[in-house]
């Protein structure tokens, strides 16, 4: 009888299907189931997720064969373990949170993203290459280097930290800032419509327990602000001299010149104003959103 009866629902809800509503019902719980996906899976305890889903599985399993006292235990289990994951998943529940209040997409799906404003383009043109410029000079002489992009969430709490600035992207001003004997060589500069607009900024440190024990305070500052922001971070080891970026949590180490070029350009660069007008709006609301995470650090 029991699959009779979900047969019947199932026939019952799509004689009542409406195309609209429906469909956009749909759409946005698979959006958020896909975020809690890939916030699982970005998270410290995923194994931890994958256990209450092991749990929920059993709960229907013991839903459709009837087992009452199993039922009874695992509701209560649920009941409880919802309530333990929201203090579990504290932090990273509290950056995600933090990461929607700052970001400016929102605004933009009304207003328009600034950060896509092809006049911004020759402005992040000439700072890509100075940035680029400016690491392979300092990897060379294994000068250590953090460098924030900012892209669509704001960056004004990291700005507050360091000294502000308003000076041009150049090789010469970023090897000031970062040779040892400066006040603001141990911190971050930070990055905004291609200016540099803060020195010498303290960055969020990530708890990422796989990062290597090769990379020290500076990676782990990088990698954490990509982690509370959508940012690109460029990292110059000055044990080793390797670049590095950091983006989404992600980590891609011993980049050369070219290399690192190419991954800004694509991440920074707005787009010219005829490549701008070849873009659907699907494509555009995707872009607003942020790259997706396709990987894990080294």
């Amino acid at each position: 009888m029991l699959p009779n009866q979900m047969f019947n629902a199932v026939l019952s809800s799509l004689r009542t299907f409406d195309p609209l509503s429906d469909t956009l019902d749909i759409l946005i719980i698979s959006f958020v189931f896909y975020q809690l996906l890939q916030f699982a899976r970005k998270s410290r305890a995923g194994q931890l997720v994958k256990g209450i889903i092991l749990i929920l599985v059993f709960y229907g399993l013991a839903v459709m064969l009837n087992l009452k006292t199993v039922t009874w235990v695992l509701n209560n289990v649920i009941t409880i373990g919802f309530m333990a994951a929201v203090v579990i998943f504290q932090p990273e529940l509290r950056r995600t949170l933090e990461r929607m209040g700052q970001s400016t997409m929102w605004a933009n799906l009304l207003v328009g993203n600034r950060r896509s404003d092809p006049s911004l383009r020759g402005a992040w043109q000439s700072a890509v290459v100075a940035i680029c410029d400016a690491a392979e000079q300092l990897s060379d002489t294994r000068t250590g280097a953090l460098m924030v992009l900012e892209r669509n969430n704001n960056l004004d709490e990291i700005i507050r930290t360091g000294t502000p600035m308003h000076a041009d992207v150049i090789p010469e001003m970023l090897g000031t800032i970062f040779y040892e004997g400066t006040p603001l060589h141990d911190g971050a500069v930070v990055i905004r419509d291609g200016v540099i607009v803060a020195a010498g900024c303290v960055l969020p440190l990530s708890n990422n327990l796989e990062m290597g024990k090769d990379m020290g305070t500076r990676h782990r500052a990088g990698l954490g602000m990509s982690e509370n922001s959508d940012a690109i971070v460029v990292i110059v080891s000055e044990e080793t001299g390797i670049i590095s970026m950091a983006k989404n949590g992600v980590l891609i180490r011993r980049l050369d010149r070219q290399n690192l070029f190419n991954l800004l350009q694509e991440e920074i660069v707005p787009p010219a104003e005829d490549e701008e007008a070849n873009i659907s709006p699907l494509q555009k609301l995707m872009r607003k959103g942020g790259a997706l995470n396709h990987g894990k650090p080294e």
